[in-house]
């Protein structure tokens, strides 16, 4: 059965699309893996090129900065390969009868972030087309070009590495569950809570973080649907390794546990736009997490990359099989805020 929201799982993935994907090419390095962020592509130099694709859903609460959204989520999935972002071609979809300035407003935080990124709009396409209620990144294509030797994938975790988090789970779905219902959050949990909590919206990128720890790093990845455990375990999936995640290492500022406690949703399994999960040897964790501290980026060892089972354990001590998450509670959350 599909998901009814979000990303194809893996047993669907691999189902219908993994044995699908045209002429086989030598030249493809890093081709399509559930869990892995990008592709890369060998040059006819020996240099890669690094290539991700990703939409973005309009979604109400993300109209005042849909443009920032875009450009940062995307220009993620190249950085956690370990290259700077460096072009951007776009395919922006809108309402029939949208506002003129809202589609400038959006093109214009589009060109902004893409300036302040060092990235260069190649192309695109932008039009209106019925059917739609809200404005959709039908496609936004980000190419970042390095060496092998600086890739970082999901699939290069080895055994022995640490584990490494930045910023707490559930960034996405904080940032955006307490700006599209901050007056009911606020009455219950106080305007404290939901001013931090909001603040989480613009985390919702692993760039600076991706290209803090790149050169120390073996794999990296960005923990979207499915959150943390998700995250980690799609690397442990791509690189063919067990991994040991411990519940007590994991950091959950108060904010984020106060919104996610209010919608009756698990912290570690929504989604996180903006934790980045990587992996270095131990020698390597300890710098990267100084270095990336020194950048004012919070992080954490919360595990190790092991040689085959894959394990969370529980604060209590009780081992849990870590398996990746089927449904990520955050969407029957933000669509609560929409009723009435």
């Amino acid at each position: 059965m599909l998901p009814q929201l979000g990303k194809l799982d893996r047993a669907t993935f691999d189902k219908i699309i993994l044995s699908r994907l045209g002429k086989a090419d030598k030249s493809v390095i890093v081709g399509p893996m559930h869990g892995v962020d990008a592709a890369v592509v060998e040059l006819p130099d020996g240099n890669v090129m690094v290539i991700a694709e990703d939409p973005t859903f309009g979604m109400p609460v993300l109209m005042p900065h849909f443009g920032w959204a875009i450009v940062h989520i995307c220009a993620s999935d190249i950085a956690v390969l370990g290259v700077k972002p460096k072009y951007l071609t776009i395919c922006l979809m809108f309402p029939p009868g949208i506002k003129e300035d809202v589609v400038e407003g959006v093109w214009k935080e589009v060109d902004e972030e893409c300036k302040k990124l060092g990235i260069s709009i190649i192309g695109g396409h932008t039009g209106m087309y019925p059917g739609m209620p809200y404005p959709l990144n039908g496609g936004c294509t980000v190419i970042g070009l390095g060496t092998r030797k600086q890739i970082t994938p999901a699939s290069n975790a080895k055994i022995g590495d640490r584990v490494i988090i930045t910023k707490g789970p559930a960034i996405e779905a904080t940032g955006i569950l307490a700006c599209q219902a901050e007056k009911k959050l606020t009455k219950k949990l106080g305007k404290g809570i939901v001013e931090k909590a909001k603040a989480y919206f613009f985390e919702m990128t692993v760039v600076k973080d991706a290209l803090t720890a790149a050169p120390l790093a073996h794999a990296m990845h960005d923990a979207t649907e499915g959150g943390l455990l998700n995250g980690v375990y799609e690397i442990a999936a791509a690189s063919n390794t067990g991994v040991t995640l411990y519940e007590d290492r994991i950091v959950v500022p108060d904010e984020i546990g106060a919104i996610c406690k209010y919608f009756n949703i698990d912290p570690l399994i929504s989604i996180s736009e903006g934790t980045l999960v990587l992996t270095a040897t131990p020698q390597n964790s300890k710098k990267i997490i100084a270095r990336l501290k020194k950048n004012g980026i919070k992080a954490w060892d919360v595990g190790e990359i092991t040689k085959s089972k894959r394990l969370f354990v529980r604060k209590t001590g009780k081992k849990e099989k870590l398996e990746p998450v089927a449904v990520d509670p955050f969407w029957a959350a933000y669509f609560s805020t929409l009723e009435g």
